[in-house]
């Protein structure tokens, strides 16, 4: 007779494992087999990078046919702050009215994209959530992934129908800067930027360079293969399990100011491990002289 058991347990954990990437992500293939149905989602391009303003020209020079261009300094943060970061979160009003002009619809799915792996979608994807969002996903590899599947882009300004979503604050945790001080004593902290910005090598826009003590060193950019799709769901949970957030354990996330540690919650998030947000994360941080800083790797 043959044991079957492992192969059952092996088959159930890919199956939690497929549910949990479905959850969040979506290939290309598929995205566009969904924009061709009668309920197509919502497209949102968010193409942001630090230190460039030109998303926008961008979008206009081709996007995801339908896709509405989203601001993610603008529409996605509220003003910044010495006190509450560079991207603090928007008001929730804001954020609804936002959607709306998007063409978010109550009950409607909502994908969104950009040209850097999601590093910058995954705002919007996290926003969404917390704000009650059930089916928001992120197109694994974005534009790259989009365009080497030899579907086309269309030019231009897209204008949409407004939507009638409702949003409230609070479907996906969050911690402030107090919490965040005493996590490590339970849980993992990640640092989702750059290694050489948490071991204070360099810092490009905050008044301090390092890190939160006890944070652990964990660059969103290695969430992602060469194609700048996802890793695969054995290779998340390999990477996080040795930087100490396994499922079960509180794990937070913090980053610059709280844009590419969306990308890291919505990585865990893909192998079934919730994560909270530090949303104020360094830029915050940093400008408090009462909150210590460390250095080194």
């Amino acid at each position: 007779m043959t044991d079957t058991t492992d192969r059952t347990g092996a088959d159930d954990v890919r199956g939690a494992d497929d549910a949990a990437r479905a959850a969040v992500l979506v290939d290309a293939v598929t995205l566009a087999a969904a924009l061709g149905g009668d309920e197509p989602p919502v497209l949102l391009d968010v193409r942001w990078a630090l230190g460039r303003t030109d998303g926008h020209e961008q979008y206009l020079a081709g996007h995801l046919p339908g896709a509405v261009y989203v601001d993610l300094d603008t529409e996605l943060a509220a003003p910044p702050s010495a006190e509450h970061g560079r991207h603090p979160l928007p008001d929730v009003a804001a954020l609804e009215a936002a959607a709306r002009r998007w063409g978010v619809r109550e009950g409607a799915a909502v994908v969104a994209y950009d040209a850097s792996g999601g590093t910058s979608a995954a705002r919007a994807w996290w926003l969404l959530r917390w704000a009650g969002v059930r089916d928001v996903r992120l197109l694994d590899g974005g534009l790259a992934a989009w365009t080497a599947a030899g579907l086309s882009l269309e030019p231009g300004e897209v204008v949409v129908e407004s939507g009638d979503v409702v949003l409230a604050p609070g479907a996906l945790p969050t911690i402030d800067a107090d919490t965040a001080a005493g996590w490590v004593q339970d849980g993992a902290l990640l640092d989702a930027r750059a290694g050489e910005r948490y071991a204070g090598d360099v810092e490009p826009v905050d008044p301090r360079a390092g890190h939160i003590p006890g944070a652990v060193s964990a660059p969103t950019g290695e969430n992602l293969t060469e194609h700048g799709t996802f890793l695969p769901a054995d290779r998340l949970r390999e990477r996080f399990r040795a930087l100490g957030a396994a499922a079960g354990a509180p794990v937070a996330v913090y980053c610059g100011s709280g844009v590419t540690a969306a990308h890291e919650v919505a990585a865990l998030a893909s192998i079934g491990v919730e994560a909270a947000l530090y949303p104020g994360s360094w830029s915050q941080w940093s400008n408090d002289p009462s909150r210590p800083v460390a250095t080194g790797r």
